[in-house]
């Protein structure tokens, strides 16, 4: 994924609430990224702390069924992610529409929903580990 604008200058009074992003694997789609804030912060963290908890108690069960619940968790958390952060699609059509955020996630190419999620994921500057979940 390649940055088109948005970027703040190092040093500078210039900020921007959002970033565009191409997409790597279609060339064309443009996510556009709301950037972090301590508000933005601080209502994500609301969002999925609840989930979260949930999440953490299922991955330390030892049979499939908590196997099963931590997966749908994490999809959950993931969804709540995206729906956060990207604020905008561009250059997308999904069944003759313009897509929106919540068309990519019910009706988009998987690997689109995943690339915008780890873009978001990068802008609230998660690490790996924390990534996985």
């Amino acid at each position: 994924m390649r940055a088109l604008s948005g970027d703040s200058a190092p040093g500078t009074g210039f900020w921007q609430s959002r970033q565009i992003l191409g997409s790597a694997s279609r060339p064309g789609v443009e996510f556009v990224i709301a950037r972090m804030s301590f508000g933005r912060r601080i209502e994500l963290m609301r969002r999925v702390r609840d989930l979260a908890a949930k999440l953490e108690y299922f991955e330390a069960g030892q049979d499939a069924k908590n196997g099963m619940e931590a997966s749908v968790l994490g999809a959950e958390i993931d969804r709540i992610y995206v729906l956060w952060g990207v604020a905008e699609i561009r250059g997308l059509e999904l069944d003759g529409a313009p897509a929106t955020v919540a068309s990519l996630i019910d009706h988009g190419p998987e690997e689109l929903f995943l690339e915008a999620l780890a873009a978001v994921r990068a802008e609230c500057g998660l690490d790996e580990a924390e990534r996985k979940n």
